[in-house]
């Protein structure tokens, strides 16, 4: 089975995941996930396989052969699987779950390697670029750092008490974090780095995004300079764009019928794919807001998509 360049998927409440041919819009390939809903879908940075989370499984798919079936699971989470991802090369993956826990699993090794307490389910999980801290937000609104080389919990903050955060993100550089929370309101801090590497938050701004929740924050890619945004998606429906360099709205992107849960950017950002409880993704232009490709095709929501246009990163 040949790859194509670019590997677009989307997955929700049907039980399917689909990949789509991001131009034409047709979907080529469909798998079933017997298992539960899909919460969340990762791309391995080689581009060889896809993560799928749901309850409370992570199953592992190949994306480049015709098999059905996953070719791999990780069992050990006993709730909803909210939040999963990469390090930069592969070699090991890391997990966040309504169970409160935050693991790491060895991609070459069975079993979880690691695990984190966060005393409260866990919405979203990021990989700090260093590759050494993991940064989880949960539905107590506590925003935590676990330092991988300390194997401990480095630092600790709570933007809002008892207001879940709901996403998190971290720009390319490091330089900052975003947290999006159930006020629909944003905090932005600088990262900084304080004695013995640890990580400082210094607040920056405050930024009431939406009326409603926050499903998901993103902050573009490396390869959009000079440029830099941020995307919020929202129970209002809309998708918001934000100038970070002072944290003004450029754009509104209005489509979808309901709430709107994921986002990715295409990698030099002049793109934006959606994933919609409308069980619509969509496929956004970013100089002008306008939706130029709707993906119909699942029968229910869609709460997760992935997109992996770059080329393949190459393992150290």
């Amino acid at each position: 089975m040949s790859q194509p360049s670019v590997i677009f998927a989307t997955a929700g409440y049907d039980h399917t995941i689909r990949f789509w041919e991001a131009r034409s819009g047709k979907c080529y390939r469909t798998l079933q996930y017997q298992d539960s809903q899909v919460n969340k879908l990762e791309i391995t940075p080689d581009k060889h396989f896809l993560a799928a989370a749901g309850n409370p499984h992570i199953r592992l798919f190949d994306i480049n052969s015709n098999n059905a079936q996953h070719v791999k699971s990780f069992d050990g989470h006993t709730a909803n699987v909210m939040a999963v991802g990469f390090q930069c090369d592969g070699k090991w993956m890391y997990s966040g779950s309504e169970d409160g826990t935050v693991k790491i699993w060895d991609m070459r090794a069975p079993g979880v390697q690691r695990e984190y307490e966060s005393r409260a389910a866990v919405n979203t999980v990021v990989l700090h670029p260093n590759q050494t801290e993991l940064i989880s937000g949960d539905q107590n609104g506590n925003i935590r750092v676990w330092d991988l080389t300390a194997n401990s919990c480095s630092c600790e903050l709570v933007p809002e008490v008892d207001t879940a955060v709901r996403s998190l993100t971290v720009m390319w550089d490091g330089s900052l974090v975003v947290a999006a929370n159930n006020n629909g309101t944003c905090y932005v801090w600088r990262l900084l780095r304080g004695t013995q590497t640890m990580t400082y938050f210094e607040p920056l701004h405050k930024l009431q995004a939406h009326n409603k929740y926050i499903l998901k924050c993103l902050l573009s890619p490396e390869y959009c300079d000079p440029q830099r945004y941020l995307a919020t998606t929202s129970a209002d429906q809309t998708v918001k764009i934000w100038n970070v360099d002072g944290f003004s709205l450029e754009k509104t992107l209005k489509g979808h019928q309901r709430w709107v849960w994921d986002c990715v950017f295409s990698v030099d950002a002049a793109y934006l794919i959606t994933a919609s409880s409308d069980a619509t993704a969509r496929l956004w232009n970013m100089s002008t807001g306008e939706s130029i490709k709707v993906y119909q095709g699942h029968h229910k929501a869609i709460v997760c998509c992935a997109l992996h246009d770059g080329s393949e990163s190459q393992p150290s």
